[in-house]
């Protein structure tokens, strides 16, 4: 019942409701051992899999919206159109494997230190985060 009442304050912290659906939503997302990376169409199809439960795209997406907007999530854009998801919300970078759409996570002792040459008056760096794209060599 524990899980179950930390995914409850996850929700409400979101702003969202705690329905049965957004339930099985946090028990696909947070009830794992591992961090896993994730598209919305992807999470849909995992969370039919492993619970049985069909539930909206409109509301998978509204939830892990909100879930990102609370720091529960992190968004790795791929281009303009394609986003993946992280259950791993600590700074660290990625490869993304273009052929196999797959995003996998690089140690952040595999990345040299990263200088910023310039600033933004006003602003200060909140993070830096490499996204390696990588294809397939061609034999």
């Amino acid at each position: 019942m524990l899980k179950n009442t930390q995914y409850l304050d996850k929700l409400r912290k979101s702003g969202l409701r705690p329905t049965k659906q957004r339930l099985k939503i946090c028990e696909v997302l947070f009830n794992k051992s591992k961090t896993f990376h994730f598209t919305i169409k992807n999470l849909v199809e995992k969370i039919e899999k492993e619970t049985e439960t069909k539930i909206s795209l409109a509301t998978v997406y509204n939830t892990v919206h909100a879930f990102k907007n609370k720091g529960y999530l992190i968004e790795i854009p791929i281009n303009s159109d394609q986003s993946y998801f992280d259950t791993n919300t600590s700074h660290h970078h990625h490869f993304y494997n273009e052929n196999q759409k797959q995003l996998i996570d690089i140690d952040n002792a595999d990345i040299g230190p990263i200088k910023v040459k310039k600033t933004i008056p006003g602003k200060k760096i909140k993070s830096i985060e490499v996204l390696v794209k990588i294809e397939d060599e061609k034999i």
